[in-house]
């Protein structure tokens, strides 16, 4: 499924949406424990800002919520391999060829551009070969074996370029850059608004009377691509591949039409959703991929509230943040997080538009 830049508002500027971090705001180490990461609540009604912890949540809620959460699971989906010439190469598997069956779709990193027919090696004399080349770096990649336990015995977490691990990532770094509730492999980036739930904190909200409900949607690399239109409207989105039960679709349809607020879990449920959504009316059992751009002058179909990071400076995603709430009232909560000490990106705080 795909979704054109059609103009959807204010014909903003990518400087519009750009903000001073200082280095030190980047976090990289998470909290000591998921739920004791900060929570900035950001009430559309209200012009000031709640300063919170995740661990508070339970009793911040109505009691009536559905909470929507990705549960896809990241995969060890950087690759590091040797040309038949010596020369190194690394590769970021990002998921399924739909243009070649049993193939996979990669980045391809090296000191010469990879083309088809390529050999490459792993360390313990595994052989890849690249099928095809296409745009903007991505090699079809042919495995000798079932990808996902290769990546498992070879892989490497794929952890985004401003978490700074010299010696690459670590053991505490397998488990806190995963969700609890983490179930479908496919991801080469976390759905980071999940990682602040632990499986109490997610009991207590359904003891409070809240719902859950779970969706998927595979995260790409494209999730950090940096906008390079001038013109917001004309970048174009990566596509991600999502997914929605039966049960899940039942749930959210169950919520609307009580009138009980319907809450994502990170942008990907937000993109997931809607996407569904513009294409049906209503949220239904459905696979496929969206390339959906959210931004300010969209009109959200059926999330009301959303439980998101502190997203990079001229990104999509503080775009889609801030159609929730205006690009000036997001903008002030930056700056607020920013004071009052709050830690950014995947390992940082978080905050809750309501």
């Amino acid at each position: 499924m795909t979704e054109t830049s059609r103009s959807v508002g204010p014909d903003y500027q990518i400087t519009d949406f750009h903000y001073e971090l200082p280095s030190e705001s980047i976090a990289q180490v998470p909290a000591d424990h998921r739920d004791q990461a900060r929570l900035l609540i950001v009430d559309r009604e209200r012009p000031d800002h709640g300063h919170h912890l995740y661990a508070d949540l339970p009793n911040r809620v109505r009691g009536d919520e559905l909470f929507v959460l990705n549960d896809t699971r990241v995969v060890p989906a950087r690759l590091r391999a040797r040309k038949e010439t010596g020369g190194r190469v690394e590769l970021l598997v990002t998921g399924p060829d739909p243009g070649c069956p049993g193939a996979m779709l990669a980045l391809g990193r090296s000191s010469k551009p990879l083309r088809a027919g390529a050999r490459l090696f792993l360390e313990d004399g595994l052989e890849l070969e690249i099928l095809a080349r296409h745009d903007g770096g991505a090699v079809s990649v042919a495995f000798p074996e079932d990808v996902w336990g290769l990546l498992e015995t070879h892989g490497e977490l794929p952890l985004p370029p401003y978490i700074e691990r010299p010696q690459g990532p670590t053991a505490a770094d397998r488990e806190r850059y995963q969700t609890v509730f983490a179930d479908h492999r496919g991801s080469s980036a976390a759905p980071t608004a999940g990682l602040h739930f632990t499986h109490e904190l997610l009991d207590a909200l359904t003891e409070r009377g809240c719902e859950l409900a779970r969706v998927t949607l595979h995260v790409g690399p494209g999730t950090f691509q940096p906008v390079r239109c001038e013109r917001i409207e004309d970048h174009v989105m990566h596509h991600e591949s999502y997914e929605i039960s039966e049960d899940s679709a039942e749930q959210i349809r169950r919520a609307r039409a009580a009138g009980r607020p319907v809450v994502a879990v990170g942008t990907t449920v937000v993109r997931t959703l809607e996407t569904v959504a513009r294409a049906h009316g209503e949220v239904v059992a459905e696979s496929g991929s969206t390339n959906l751009f959210i931004r300010p002058g969209f009109s959200l179909q059926v999330v009301d509230q959303l439980l998101t990071n502190f997203h990079l400076p001229g990104s999509t995603l503080l775009m889609l943040v801030s159609a929730f709430a205006g690009r000036d009232r997001i903008m002030n909560a930056y700056e607020d997080a920013l004071a009052s000490g709050y830690r950014f990106f995947s390992y940082g705080d978080g905050m809750w538009i309501r």
